[in-house]
């Protein structure tokens, strides 16, 4: 009987195709939106831990510029700036640190031959290819050797390279940075964008002492960046830095601090935690047209029930029971549910991966969002189809005849 109830389901619905299209295309809609924004969710938190962790692990950042205890940002230049001698101390005093690395940073013109290109310029001392895991791609990086002599020496990340040398490598050859003579003598292997969207390749590294003397004219840095010796040691390196600082720069005890310290790990944690809020309340948005989905099974169903009261008639007075017209009604819904959730499950998959593909973000498909989205769809034409079916099943069989 079971099987007869769910051939006639199935009939019922093939006979009218075109009601139960729509009445599954809410399903569809439903369950495809939310396998896309959970998917798009999803692979917004891998981008950003992607990014984080390409800048390199366990690492702090140390900024000009303070807050005060209300939470108010202090400007970098109403304060001490941080200078080369903060970062030697830093190195020097304070345990757990592997690598220290000051910089200073400012957008200037470069130019090779007619060809010309604006781009990041950053001083910094040699190690920081190990603190961002940079790869060199050809050539080599300065040493401290270029960094006592203040040389004019330099190394391109690629998106340097592919506009002013496309036709080959840079190395051993001159690039005007702000007018001045440079020798590329490296060029780093490609990183692509960074957490904040920044291209880490349209970047060109130069000696810290020959930015601050010979580019730039300035005698602070811009940041210092602090590498962990590892996870376990980056709080107490953080807390041991900031109180250095504090005595460096002559803070009195409840003092504003003139300066920043960041801890990337800290940040990636509420990074991710940021976005997994919005992927939760994008998929709390999507599943509202499940929703609705639902609210349209039942009213189609209400209407098949209407048409087809003589059917029910008929086979109430051939013998069928309750159960048995019970059944058949809520096999139709659920069968809505379970098609309109596997046609949604590939229209939602296909709809995450092309988004991605032409907006240049990542999709991460969820199989537990899959299930989850399936499973909620089965309930949702099980739910709202247990209504028209029962009316369907407690219609008077003499009545049900009588019907026009």
């Amino acid at each position: 009987m079971f099987q007869e109830c769910i051939k006639m389901a199935i009939d019922g619905m093939i006979t009218n195709k075109l009601r139960t299209f729509l009445t599954m295309l809410g399903i569809v809609i439903g369950v495809g939106a939310v396998i896309a924004m959970v998917s798009l969710g999803f692979g917004m938190q891998e981008q950003v831990k992607n990014n984080i962790s390409s800048l390199g692990s366990n690492l702090l950042i140390v900024m000009s510029g303070g807050r005060t205890a209300s939470g108010a940002r202090i400007a970098a230049g109403s304060g001490s700036k941080l200078t080369y001698d903060d970062a030697k101390a830093i190195e020097k005093n304070v345990d757990g640190v592997k690598y220290v690395a000051p910089s200073v940073q400012a957008s200037y013109q470069l130019v090779v031959g007619n060809q010309n290109w604006t781009s990041t310029v950053e001083g910094t001392t040699p190690n920081i290819i190990d603190i961002r895991s940079f790869k060199i791609d050809d050539g080599h990086m300065f040493t401290d050797r270029d960094l006592n002599s203040r040389s004019r020496v330099c190394v391109i990340g690629q998106t340097v390279v592919d506009n002013l040398y496309p036709e080959g490598s840079p190395v051993g050859k001159i690039i005007r940075i702000n007018k001045s003579p440079f020798q590329v003598i490296g060029t780093l292997a490609a990183k692509g964008q960074s957490a904040n969207g920044q291209d880490q390749d349209d970047v060109v590294y130069i000696p810290l002492t020959t930015a601050q003397q010979r580019v730039m004219g300035i005698t602070y840095i811009r940041n210092i960046t602090v590498q962990a010796e590892n996870e376990n040691t980056v709080d107490s390196a953080q807390a041991d830095i900031e109180a250095l600082l504090r005595t460096r720069h002559k803070i009195k005890a409840g003092g504003d601090d003139d300066f920043t310290v960041r801890n990337l790990s800290a940040l990636m944690e509420t990074m991710v935690e940021t976005t997994g809020t919005i992927t939760l309340l994008l998929g709390i948005i999507a599943a509202i047209s499940l929703l609705v989905g639902g609210i349209g099974i039942m009213n189609i169903m209400l209407v098949s029930v209407t048409e087809r009261t003589r059917e029910i008639g008929i086979r109430k007075a051939l013998g069928a029971t309750y159960n048995n017209i019970l059944l058949q009604f809520l096999i139709e819904a659920v069968v809505i549910g379970v098609a309109g959730g596997i046609i949604g499950t590939i229209f939602g998959v296909v709809t995450a991966l092309v988004i991605a593909n032409f907006a240049g973000w990542s999709a991460v498909i969820s199989v537990w969002a899959i299930i989850i989205a399936v499973v909620f769809s089965v309930g949702i034409g099980l739910f709202f189809g247990i209504y028209p079916a029962r009316q369907a099943a407690l219609l008077d069989p003499i009545d049900a005849l009588r019907y026009e």
